[in-house]
């Protein structure tokens, strides 16, 4: 899964024409420089990262996969390229750990999960490190996440499935409504487990393969959004009643995205009118008389109006936690979506104005 930006890096570009041929030896990651927006000399850079690596390793350069994050438009130094593929190649195998430590830019912790599920009574194990803290945004995010697992499946099986999870997972996050230039979720699948092997949803197995890797691209994203940057809450936002899944999802998104529904927040207010904003905002149906809203599910506002006396006991309680849940029922239809957002502080202002200095 690669950005839906216009404006990709040649990284991005690389593992999109890569991609069909569903086989990989080596994945490649430089942070610090996302090489996005370099004109040729980008891609002069990719071309010899992914040269030399399938030299090393005596495969097909297509086999090699590449991701960058960090500063646009600034083209990656050739020598340094160089240097580190020499240092990656001569070093000792190292844990998940350092592989998280190396990739991260602004983020404030590693991010890394692991399950396993049962197929053909053999456990195989999933193991997922992400990136990513700001200009995160669905389609998908300032996010680099890579799934390892041992599962001997079909390359286009595995395809289907990271699609559909990052559907409901990666694609219902939002730090700040902004899409990278460089977002990129691959998934590797060594076929070392001792099973039968996955071809299709109808094999023994698949259901419990996916259901496993959709859970670890939640738990990936959900770290993403922890970690947002300057945030000091994580914020569920539920819509239902809407005329469509569809519909629901950019409602959803429209809340999550709102500056002031997000401040607010920030600040521990219950502002239930910012959040009738956002809905009247999203383009989607909604009827102001059929909305209701609720915080801490504490109903604060029905009717077309606030709800008059409700307990705001509970509410300011809720505010005052780490993990917020505002629902929004439309009162259209059975659509519903669910997204994951962070509050905005000054932190945010903080780390994004001083960013390049």
């Amino acid at each position: 899964m690669t950005t839906t930006s216009k404006c990709p890096s040649p990284e991005v570009e690389w593992c999109r024409a890569a991609l069909p041929q569903g086989q990989a030896r080596a994945l490649i990651v430089s942070a610090g420089n996302s090489n996005a927006f370099t004109g040729g000399k980008g891609r002069a850079a990719v071309q010899l990262l992914v040269e030399t690596a399938s030299a090393r390793l005596g495969c097909a350069a297509e086999e090699i996969f590449v991701s960058a994050t960090g500063v646009i438009g600034v083209p990656l130094p050739q020598d340094k390229a160089r240097a580190g593929l020499a240092a990656a190649f001569s070093a000792e195998p190292c844990d998940w750990r350092a592989l998280t430590d190396a990739i991260g830019t602004t983020d404030t912790f590693p991010k890394a999960a692991t399950t396993s599920a049962m197929i053909g009574g053999t456990r195989v194990h999933l193991v997922g490190v992400i990136k990513g803290s700001g200009m995160i945004a669905p389609d998908m995010a300032t996010m680099l996440g890579y799934v390892f697992t041992n599962a001997n499946i079909a390359p286009g099986l595995l395809q289907q499935m990271l699609s559909a999870a990052n559907a409901r997972t990666f694609s219902c996050i939002t730090v700040d409504s902004d899409t990278s230039t460089s977002d990129t979720v691959l998934a590797f699948a060594t076929g070392q487990a001792d099973h039968p092997r996955l071809e299709s949803m109808d094999s023994t197995g698949a259901d419990a393969f996916a259901a496993a890797l959709a859970d670890l691209c939640r738990q990936l994203a959900h770290l993403v959004v922890r970690d947002g940057e300057g945030a000091s809450k994580f914020i569920e936002i539920r819509v239902t009643g809407a005329v469509s899944d569809e519909s629901a999802h950019r409602i959803a998104l429209s809340i999550a995205n709102s500056p002031l529904v997000k401040t607010a927040i920030a600040g521990e207010d219950a502002n239930w009118g910012r959040v009738v904003m956002a809905v009247g905002k999203a383009g989607e149906p909604a009827e102001r008389d059929l909305l209701s809203i609720r915080f801490g599910g504490v109903e604060v506002a029905a009717e077309g109006m606030v709800v008059h006396g409700f307990d705001e006991a509970p509410v300011a309680a809720h505010l005052k936690g780490s993990d917020i849940l505002v629902e929004a029922d439309i009162g259209l239809g059975q659509g519903r979506a669910t997204v994951w957002t962070c509050d905005l502080t000054h932190g945010y202002i903080s780390i994004n104005a001083d960013y390049r200095s």
